[in-house]
């Protein structure tokens, strides 16, 4: 691990971000250019000191998830996401499969999005990034291990995700689930994450497996869908969903039409914002 270029690296990216790079206010005036240490922590998911240690050359060597907290909160490319790897003697993340890193444009259009829960997720349901109102309306995906943020992985194995949905709706987004991961795994035959997913979820759940065998096949761009929040109550949202070829990658948005109850209960939990009222990190459809 090459420390004093780790550093240097994480100092000169910090400095040329503004706090409008990724949807922060830029407050009080600044002494110096860029994010303040405090706020690439915050972004990156890890306490101060160690951030610190990082850009003091004293740091230890960040695990992999680390590392692409950090390639996600400093907005780097993917050229300069593998060399942060590299420069902490790491392999970067295959590039033949479906990438994992957000192109830091999608991020910042994300961040933008102040008053419309939105997230990025991997066409096999993957969360990657989501927007403060998209926690606040489906739970804090981002804050959960890994392994634990794939949409389908939640709906047909965790009940808590299930909560989010009315019960008669529930039908309808497992079939979306199912179908959409018939399309991914045919399209990449070659990618054993979504193979692996597959095969999870036919041994662990009788639903999963008998969808399964329908062999449906489909990928949703568009939808009304209703979610269950414990505060604001029902919410009636339009679906939209943009499509990064490159990349594998959706940015999910749900909106709803000015003038509607639905409307009215959105802007009341950007109000209610993150705290914690409704299941946490629980997910739900992309």
């Amino acid at each position: 691990m090459n420390r004093a270029e780790l550093a240097d690296f994480l100092r000169r990216s910090r400095a040329r971000l503004e706090p409008s790079d990724v949807g922060l206010t830029a407050g009080a005036r600044r002494r110096t250019p860029g994010l303040r240490r405090e706020e690439v922590a915050s972004l990156a998911g890890m306490s101060v000191d160690y951030y610190t240690r990082l850009e003091q050359s004293r740091g230890p060597r960040p695990s992999r998830q680390m590392l692409t907290a950090l390639a996600r909160a400093l907005r780097l490319t993917q050229d300069e996401r593998d060399h942060l790897f590299h420069l902490t003697g790491e392999e970067p993340p295959r590039r033949e499969t479906a990438s994992t890193h957000v192109r830091p444009g999608l991020l910042l259009v994300l961040d933008r999005l102040y008053d419309t829960p939105a997230q990025v997720v991997t066409d096999a349901g993957e969360v990657l990034a989501q927007n403060a109102l998209a926690k606040a309306l489906v739970g804090d995906v981002m804050s959960r291990p890994p392994r634990d943020r794939n949409l389908a992985r939640l709906f047909f194995l965790d009940p808590a995700a299930r909560e989010l949905f009315p019960e008669e709706d529930r039908p309808f987004h497992a079939r979306g689930h199912v179908a959409a991961l018939r399309a991914v795994t045919a399209a990449r035959p070659d990618d054993p994450e979504p193979a692996a997913l597959v095969a999870e979820l036919r041994e662990r759940s009788e639903e999963f497996a008998a969808l399964w065998d329908e062999h449906e096949v489909s990928q949703r761009y568009r939808a009304t869908k209703r979610f269950r929040h414990p505060v604001v109550g029902l919410l009636d949202l339009d679906c939209e969903v943009l499509l990064s070829h490159e990349h594998h990658q959706l940015l999910v948005i749900h909106s709803a039409r000015p003038g509607t109850e639905a409307h009215e209960r959105l802007q009341l939990l950007r109000v209610v914002g993150l705290q914690d009222l409704s299941p946490s990190g629980v997910g739900g459809e992309a």
